[in-house]
């Protein structure tokens, strides 16, 4: 997991509207700050934004295949295959036979996986349900507004529908 050891203060709006600045620039510098804030929250639990989110993926699924989780997450197998090792090592996944393809494999978290996510998920949900997630929230926008549907939570929220994370 990254860790910072020193602060850079953003450019504000005004700053970066005087700069011109690219609007996949602009994604570039939310993306980093985003990361760099969930891994702040996250850093209790043991986990790093990327981490959780595949986490996140990993418990809404019975199981998934390399391939699926490949997908979810927009990588190359390779990467996928250095998350599921790393993973694998905490006891947090496991590999089981894939009945569908006897080349492949399906990663199934495990209890220890569920708790580790529940954990990070504590930490990360007050504060996402305080700020930046308001704007995802399903309802008005204003008195007397037409309802917003918004993802929620959806894939980050703990999900255990056959299996107590107790």
């Amino acid at each position: 997991m990254r860790t910072r050891s020193t602060f850079v203060k953003a450019f504000s709006a005004a700053q970066m509207r005087k700069q011109n600045l690219d609007t996949l620039f602009m994604v570039w510098l939310v993306s980093r700050s985003t990361e760099d804030l969930l891994d702040t929250l996250l850093a209790p639990a043991g986990l790093s934004a990327d981490e959780f989110a595949i986490y996140a993926v990993l418990t809404r699924s019975e199981t998934l295949t390399p391939t699926e989780l490949a997908r979810w997450m927009s990588a190359p197998a390779t990467t996928v295959s250095s998350y599921v090792k790393r993973l694998e090592s905490r006891g947090h996944v496991v590999r089981e036979p894939n009945p569908a393809d006897g080349r492949s494999y399906r990663i199934r978290p495990t209890t220890a996986g569920r708790r580790s996510h529940k954990a990070a998920f504590d930490g990360y949900h007050p504060v996402r349900a305080e700020g930046a997630g308001r704007a995802y929230d399903e309802g008005p926008a204003r008195p007397g507004a037409p309802a917003r549907r918004g993802p929620r939570d959806a894939c980050m929220r703990p999900h255990t529908p056959h299996t107590s994370v107790a």
